[in-house]
């Protein structure tokens, strides 16, 4: 276990973590590198060059604002999102940035912001993943004085080319329930008698104290509530071009006007929890990765579910609810991928899907074996899922496809929770699954936009 909940889930900023919040993160880590080898001063010229998914679908992301935000030395998780398109303008306006605020240099667009849509990586990289950006600073001379390349690899992680690791911190602190897979996971929690969200409590108390990883989960829900509550509020279009309109107000009203006489009236809540918090997500706004920005609001809308519509519910089933998801995350980060670019949306909401299945198994008291049985149940019916967003935009198919995951770890949870046999398919043979299929997948079925819904729609 490499990777912390806090790491999986992380307040941010829209419309992708791995294309909005990780390249600004990188921009910034860049920008504190300059500073750290003094070298703000000498710097005459700076390029940022991005590569694969970045380049082919960066603008609908948002990824040049976030690297001109990176370079200002913004952070995603501070950053007031109502401030964004003024900073922005000032920048362009100028024709001029001021690294991490200290240092102005000339930076236009496209001048030296370049997209490299006919390359899928960086030249001389280590390492290979689809969404791969480099930083050069140039001294008046035109020498290079700091080159580096980082690559975003979902859920707003980033890694340095030739690093491993996203998250290299958690790898020198000894861990009282170290687990590599869901066999171990369930050995370990067998053995020592406890379940899979008590483990997971005890791990993270390894890193910070204990009630400070249940008052930090609680934040976490209730940014994720407020993030509801704004996209049920927020009527508009959503900006990329699309047209496309904020439908959660709207299903919302009508939902309360129909009162409770339809039974399936919380499969409907279900879906306006997830739409609205993909909205938000859509128009810039504060979300939580769970585990990335185009998958943010599967995970809320079924917390939302349990809070609101399960006799019982509470502020430790919540907690149940969340350490839990996050063990179910980390398993698919550190044995497969959560990012689109890389292998499909079965990475991403595919993931959370899974995670929030045996996220609400844990809430509602299921044991270990019917956890793992949930996740596992989830992601097999989410195998193959591409990544098409339609111009670019975590828009179509993403805003829907975040309510059909929600719904869909539900039943997920209700099968498992309703089993007394044992299952064929265990949740590591799954996870290796998707991995291997999304490996397969054609890389223009991988947030490229160059095929799929992507490319149909706009031919009809």
């Amino acid at each position: 276990m490499k990777t912390s909940l806090f790491d999986l889930f992380k307040v941010g900023i829209g419309p992708s973590s791995s294309h909005t919040m990780g390249p600004m993160r990188a921009a910034r880590a860049f920008a504190l590198a300059l500073e750290r080898h003094h070298l703000l001063d000498r710097i005459h010229e700076l390029r940022a060059e991005l590569y694969g998914s970045l380049a082919l679908t960066g603008h609908g992301h948002g990824t040049d604002r976030a690297i001109l935000l990176g370079l200002s030395g913004e952070e995603a998780a501070t950053i007031d999102p109502g401030t964004i398109d003024s900073k922005l303008a000032a920048i362009r306006a100028s024709g001029s940035l001021s690294l991490l605020g200290m240092h102005a240099i000339a930076f236009r667009e496209p001048d030296h912001l370049l997209f490299h849509r006919d390359q899928m990586f960086p030249p001389g990289a280590v390492t290979q993943h689809p969404n791969g950006l480099r930083f050069t600073a140039l001294d008046v001379s035109g020498h290079t004085l700091l080159q580096q390349t980082y690559f975003s690899i979902g859920g707003g992680f980033i890694v340095a080319d030739g690093h491993d690791s996203a998250a290299p911190g958690l790898t020198t602190t000894a861990l009282p329930y170290p687990f590599r897979s869901a066999a171990q996971l369930l050995d370990m929690a067998a053995s020592h008698n406890i379940s899979i969200w008590q483990l997971m409590l005890a791990n993270e108390s390894a890193l910070r104290p204990a009630d400070e990883v249940r008052s930090g989960i609680l934040h976490l829900w209730s940014i994720m509530q407020s993030c509801i509550e704004r996209g049920i509020a927020t009527e508009g279009i959503l900006p990329g071009g699309l047209s496309v309109r904020r439908r959660a107000p709207r299903l919302a009203a009508r939902l309360r006007e129909k009162g409770s006489v339809d039974p399936l009236s919380p499969l409907d809540w279900i879906t306006i929890y997830a739409i609205a918090v993909n909205e938000e997500n859509a128009a810039g706004g504060r979300v939580v990765t769970a585990p990335t920005n185009g998958a943010a609001g599967v995970i809320p809308a079924v917390a939302r579910y349990y809070s609101g519509f399960i006799p019982g519910a509470d502020n430790e089933g919540i907690l149940r609810f969340f350490l839990t998801a996050a063990t179910i995350g980390i398993l698919y980060k550190e044995n497969a991928s959560i990012s689109g670019a890389e292998v499909g949306c079965q990475g991403e909401v595919g993931v959370a899907c899974s995670m929030a299945a045996g996220g609400l198994a844990a809430a509602v008291g299921g044991s270990s074996g019917q956890i793992e049985h949930a996740a596992e149940i989830a992601m097999e019916h989410n195998l193959g899922m591409t990544c098409d967003p339609i111009g670019g935009l975590v828009q179509i198919p993403c805003i829907e496809r975040n309510a059909m995951g929600a719904v869909k770890a539900v039943q997920a949870c209700r099968i498992a929770m309703n089993e007394t046999e044992g299952h064929k398919v265990s949740l590591d043979q799954v996870i290796h699954t998707m991995y291997q299929t999304g490996l397969d997948m054609q890389s223009r079925y991988k947030e490229t936009s160059l095929a799929g819904l992507a490319l149909n729609i706009i031919e009809c």
